[in-house]
Order: C-alpha cells, then sequence, then structure tokens
C-alpha cells in the first residue's frame, strides 16, 4: 500500500458513482495513493458537458491530463488509466 498521497496537478477524473470500471479506478487511485479532482457526470450536467466538449464522447472513466505544456490528452479505458497512474503512484 501506500506511505503518502500524491496530488497530481492538471490531471482529473471523470466517472459516475455506479459504474464498476470507475469504481476500480477509484480503488487503485486509493490504493496507489494518488488524489486528483473527481468529476462525477451524473448528477453534475456541467461536468458531462466538459467532458463532451473536451474529449469527445461521454465515456467514463476517462482521465484528462493536462502537461505542463498546457496541451490536454484524454485517456478513457480503465486500464491504461490504471496503468499510467500505476506509473505516478506514491512511493
Amino acid at each position: 500500500m501506500f506511505k503518502s498521497r500524491t496530488n497530481l496537478a492538471g490531471h482529473q477524473l471523470y466517472y459516475f458513482t455506479t459504474c464498476s470500471f470507475c469504481l476500480f479506478v477509484r480503488v487503485k487511485m486509493w490504493w496507489f495513493g494518488i488524489k486528483m479532482p473527481l468529476k462525477e457526470i451524473m448528477f453534475n450536467a456541467q461536468n458531462k458537458v466538459d467532458l463532451i466538449e473536451g474529449g469527445g464522447k461521454s465515456q467514463v472513466p476517462c482521465l484528462r491530463i493536462e502537461n505542463e505544456n498546457g496541451t490536454v490528452f484524454w485517456m478513457y479505458e480503465s486500464k491504461d488509466i490504471i496503468e499510467y497512474l500505476k506509473s505516478k503512484r506514491a512511493k
């Protein structure tokens, strides 16, 4: 498990509560000791609009990654998100 929490600046996770893939990603975030803003799309219409406008579809989970140079990448597959988060976990 983790020793400390890592706050990933420039990252946001779009999800909805009852999605099993989203839950799996959120549990792994906890396990890896990672914190970031969570954007729930079922009860917050603006979050859903932001997801569709930015990433092009309403699929969740979706990890929004803003790089230091300002470019934004949208990652949709839970396995890909988990592997990415694993590389960023607290040591």
